[in-house]
């Protein structure tokens, strides 16, 4: 009978255990994993924006060369290049953001900004990190003066593209004989540096042509010269070699140019070179490739894991750098915005995936060391690919 009795209380045990569980569970039930994941990329990028909010200088800029990281980094205007470059990522995101008064009027400083400020002095002989206030000052350029903030108002267009085609000046100036760009003029330390990248390339690419559809001036041979520049990084396996070469190679094994270390690189040259296509010019890449470099991605994503907040740069394998781990992620959402809509939504929610396991408490996310710039622009990154994550 005692053991009749435990029983009893068991059972009823249970069912008041259940009849709280089953609303609970119901409610869960009705919460698709795409839904789930939506709510958690806005919630994500909520704070994100607010960290930025409250990170913008007074002057409108993003990021800044307080707290060195190393002594190394000493030129004035190397921090300048890249307060100009974390400005224009941040007030693209704030552009996709759209949201609230706050929001519109962080945009509006960080543009007068850029528009004041984007075309910077060289740093010194070896360095050109100029060119990433280049390439995003003109991206972010070219977005506003399309954007619903801007797009009305004359004299502010006017003055965008006035900065804008002084930018596309310089970058002709900085453009190699291999038909790109790069940050660093170590091989020769000329006026126009010989070596160049294909990631960089493809972001300045993708920037001309937004230049060039707003009816800016744009010098169309140099720009073909990029592209087919950019068409000859691609190797066989659809990796993307580092250095924008005559003859690129896979390298060894273990090296960058294999796929493992090429992760990041994939994304922005395939969007590139796919925009490039849907304009007529002959790359190879279609919605094929897209896809494919989408798989290698997700498939070797470990790679970028293993290599986010290493401080020295290309220590882990393959060569990969903590750097790359944002700017692959922006990179992804924009292929993925690229495919047809019934295929975006398990792309998209890997990716949120991989982004918010790296936000911290606040709103914040970095995956690099880099003197007070690491988060501003990772979290311009991160904000921006949920914002097109989420894009209906």
């Amino acid at each position: 009978m005692k053991n009749k009795g435990m029983l009893t209380r068991g059972f009823a045990c249970l069912l008041i255990w259940s009849s709280c569980l089953l609303p609970t569970l119901a409610a869960q039930a009705a919460s698709t994993p795409q839904e789930a994941s939506a709510a958690a990329a806005q919630k994500g990028l909520e704070s994100g924006i607010q960290w930025l909010l409250e990170a913008q200088e007074p002057n409108g800029a993003f990021g800044h060369w307080r707290n060195p990281e190393h002594a190394f980094w000493s030129t004035p205007s190397t921090h300048l290049a890249w307060q100009v470059a974390t400005t224009g990522l941040s007030a693209i995101s704030l552009m996709e953001y759209g949201g609230s008064k706050k929001e519109r009027a962080a945009l509006h400083a960080a543009m007068d900004y850029l528009a004041a400020s984007a075309v910077v002095k060289r740093p010194n002989d070896w360095d050109t990190d100029n060119t990433w206030a280049f390439v995003y000052g003109l991206e972010a350029l070219t977005r506003a003066a399309s954007h619903s903030e801007f797009r009305d108002d004359a004299s502010k267009v006017l003055g965008f593209r006035k900065t804008g085609e002084s930018l596309m000046r310089k970058l002709w100036a900085y453009q190699s004989p291999q038909g790109g760009w790069a940050y660093y003029a170590d091989e020769t330390k000329a006026v126009r540096p010989w070596w160049a990248t294909s990631f960089q390339t493809a972001v300045a690419v993708m920037a001309i042509f937004r230049a060039q559809d707003l009816g800016w001036e744009v010098d169309t041979e140099r720009l073909n010269k990029a592209i087919e520049g950019l068409k000859r990084c691609r190797l066989k396996n659809g990796a993307y070699s580092y250095s924008m070469e005559l003859f690129p190679t896979p390298g060894g094994l273990t090296g960058i140019d294999q796929t493992k270390g090429s992760l990041s690189r994939i994304q922005v040259c395939n969007a590139a070179l796919f925009i490039a296509a849907g304009r007529g010019y002959e790359t190879g890449i279609g919605q094929k490739e897209l896809r494919k470099g989408l798989q290698q991605f997700w498939g070797e994503h470990r790679f970028l894991d293993l290599s986010r907040r290493k401080p020295v740069p290309h220590e882990a394998y393959h060569y990969n750098s903590g750097y790359f781990y944002f700017f692959g992620h922006y990179y992804a959402a924009e292929v993925i915005s690229l495919l047809p809509l019934a295929e975006r939504a398990p792309h998209f929610q890997k990716l949120q995936h991989h982004i918010l396991k790296t936000q911290e408490k606040d709103g914040s996310c970095w995956d690099y060391p880099m003197h007070s710039f690491a988060k501003p622009y990772a979290v311009a990154y991160a904000t921006t690919a949920l914002v097109w994550s989420l894009a209906k």
